[in-house]
């Protein structure tokens, strides 16, 4: 009874909910193994996805958005809050326990260069997780592997090939086709066009948006290019120095961005148009250590608009300003 109890608390709409999520990186440790000093990669990071659906992670380098995509998929262990993946609790999982819950949770790397193996051919590197989670009998291996591989659009003969004959957007293929082999459900997508050209990065998109129709998966896709992330998303979270200062619809985020990092990031963006003027708005300073996060809002040492005496001091309070569009600034409390 207990465990029905506690299922019910979780959204049965959400393929994914993370509550509070955080990971810290120790530094410094004492003599006996005490952690004296940590970075804090992710901070009290909270949202929903629905099955379907693409949530774009956007955010400077160093923001936490790759920790954060490897923290759901317990590549790191969390140091507090909670995953729930299709309305289980996969916080405190062992590896053992975790072997089932691979097949439905994958990832596509950034690097599709240092992310195959060099000594195996395409056929080897599709075909092992295959095997290793049966997903069909080992005669019929073969030739789900070559279906994969044409859904992805690489050629039946690249199966024999090793991965230094590809350019870098038919590595990537390969890389997406290796993470839909298991028939995955959600797909962290850790910037899988940033290493390539702008013409393959179109390529890759347009395929992503296609398997995801056919396939019917849920994406979570980390970039720094907001206008891949808007194309290809459905919801948008900003992260800022480990933590989501902003959350919501593409429609909503992009028709009225709230915090004022969101506006300086959405400043950045080029216009097509050379009549179009734009109100660029330049951010002062570095993005500070996440080993030593400043108090108050995170982002009071850079932002334009920072209340002296509040911002520095008082961290803001993460709201609901509707629709589900949340933001954390002490600027929109006041209001």
């Amino acid at each position: 009874m207990a465990e029905e109890k506690t299922t019910q608390q979780f959204d049965p709409e959400a393929i994914l909910e993370v509550r509070n999520l955080r990971k810290c990186f120790p530094i410094k440790k004492t003599f006996t193994g005490k952690v004296k000093q940590e970075l804090i990669a992710v901070d009290n990071v909270s949202f929903k996805l629905k099955a379907g659906e693409t949530l774009g992670i956007v955010g400077e380098s160093g923001c936490g958005k790759t920790t954060l995509g490897r923290t759901i998929l317990k590549l790191h262990e969390s140091n507090g809050g909670q995953i729930i993946f299709e309305g289980k609790d996969i916080t405190n999982l062992k590896s053992s326990e975790m072997r089932e819950i691979r097949k439905k949770m994958q990832i596509i790397f950034q690097d599709p260069y240092s992310s195959l193996p060099p000594r195996s051919t395409v056929g080897g590197i599709l075909s092992e997780p295959v095997e290793v989670h049966n997903i069909v009998p080992k005669s019929q291996v073969k030739d789900y592997v070559l279906d994969l591989m044409d859904k992805c659009g690489l050629r039946d003969y690249y199966y024999e090939r090793y991965p230094h004959e590809f350019s870098g957007g038919q590595r990537q293929r390969i890389c997406i086709a290796r993470a839909l082999s298991v028939n995955p459900k959600l797909v962290i997508c850790d910037e899988p066009v940033s290493a390539l050209d702008v013409s393959i990065q179109a390529q890759i998109i347009n395929l992503l948006k296609k398997l995801q129709q056919d396939m019917n998966l849920t994406y979570l896709f980390i970039s720094h290019d907001l206008s891949v992330v808007k194309f290809i998303s459905d919801k948008i979270g900003v992260m800022y120095l480990g933590s989501m200062v902003e959350f919501g619809t593409k429609e909503d985020i992009f028709a009225n961005p709230l915090h004022p990092y969101t506006e300086a990031l959405f400043s950045a963006i080029p216009q097509p148009d050379p009549d179009i003027k734009m109100n660029r708005i330049i951010l002062k300073g570095d993005i500070p250590s996440p080993a030593n996060p400043p108090k108050g809002c995170r982002f009071h040492t850079r932002c334009p608009k920072a209340i002296a005496g509040l911002c520095d001091e008082v961290t803001p309070e993460y709201r609901d300003f509707g629709n589900g569009h949340c933001a954390a600034c002490h600027l929109l409390n006041k209001d």
